[in-house]
């Protein structure tokens, strides 16, 4: 299992010196993967969230959000190593084409470091100030996905869908990667299976463990049927925790607490099928950036003690 951190593109601590200091020392420490996401506004009035139930004020922490691709191409030119996702990229809002182009960019500057990880969005006031229809997103996204793998293959390009078009045509440039991972989120059954389908991996949120591993197992059963291996593909589950120095006692969340706490979840996780679990932040850092480096630090040291990195091997064993 390898372990990603969501850069501080949002909140208290998003600055561009805050999302380079948490790249590089991630960077430094073994993270495998840097993310971001995408926001397109903080609407005033109360919605209904994506997780359901009643109207509610969206979280403050959205009020503002650093561009996803503009901030990972700043970020490749001080980094070396460590991989660079977007999770998520809200599909529907763009037109395919561009942002096929706009991936394989980020890919040449970033020497083929790029994850494309997109979602099919949920807030209706992102689609109505994009023009867009919410309607069939689930059918929206699995052409997003086939337009934009038209355009990083052969010239002349050609696309012909029910809600996307490409005229045969040079789309240049192509990404340095012979194959750019696409990764598709999915909570809800019908987008799980869609990501079997059509992606290079899940991207899913972690609630329980019990709950992951049904995702996963339902995740794997849709590439088995279509003809594909599990083995080949990613499942990168998020965890919008907090982290903190002192363990939680009770109502600990999942794969939150303390690192000593996390790294015994992490290594439950061994055998699930997930192939990275990325700490999205939620109070981590509480303390300001270098409480969050710190952490940070924690969790990877934790983790690779209890044998729950790839490559790594318990003490106790």
């Amino acid at each position: 299992m390898e372990l990603g951190v969501k850069l501080p593109v949002s909140g208290p601590l998003a600055s561009p010196e805050a999302i380079v200091r948490i790249a590089q020392e991630a960077e430094r420490l073994g993270y495998t993967t840097a993310w971001t996401y995408e926001r397109l506004l903080r609407p005033v009035e109360k919605v209904v969230m994506w997780t359901g139930g009643e109207p509610q004020e969206v979280p403050e922490v959205y009020r503002s959000t650093f561009e996803p691709l503009e901030t990972l191409s700043y970020v490749a030119a001080l980094t070396e190593r460590i991989q660079l996702g977007t999770s998520i990229l809200v599909a529907p809002l763009h037109v395919p084409v561009m942002l096929a182009r706009r991936f394989a960019t980020l890919d040449h500057f970033s020497r083929g470091r790029v994850i494309a990880g997109l979602g099919q969005g949920w807030q209706h006031h992102e689609f109505e100030t994009a023009n867009v229809s919410r309607s069939r997103r689930g059918a929206r996204i699995e052409e997003i996905v086939e337009a934009m793998r038209a355009a990083w293959g052969p010239d002349p390009v050609k696309y012909e869908g029910e809600f996307y078009r490409i005229a045969p045509s040079e789309v240049n440039p192509k990404p340095v990667q012979a194959h750019l991972p696409v990764l598709v989120s999915g909570g809800a059954p019908p987008a799980i299976r869609r990501a079997g389908r059509i992606a290079d991996g899940l991207i899913l949120i972690a609630s329980s463990a019990a709950d992951v591993r049904g995702m996963v197992e339902t995740f794997h059963d849709s590439v088995r049927e279509a003809g594909r291996d599990p083995e080949d593909l990613a499942v990168v589950a998020q965890a919008p925790v907090p982290i903190t120095h002192k363990p939680i006692d009770a109502d600990r969340p999942y794969l939150g607490g303390a690192p000593s706490q996390i790294a015994e979840d992490l290594a439950n996780l061994r055998g699930s099928g997930v192939t990275q679990v990325y700490f999205a932040g939620m109070g981590l850092g509480a303390d300001g950036l270098e409480d969050w480096v710190e952490l940070l630090g924690e969790v990877h040291q934790a983790a690779a003690g209890a044998g729950a990195l790839a490559g790594s091997t318990s003490s106790a064993a």
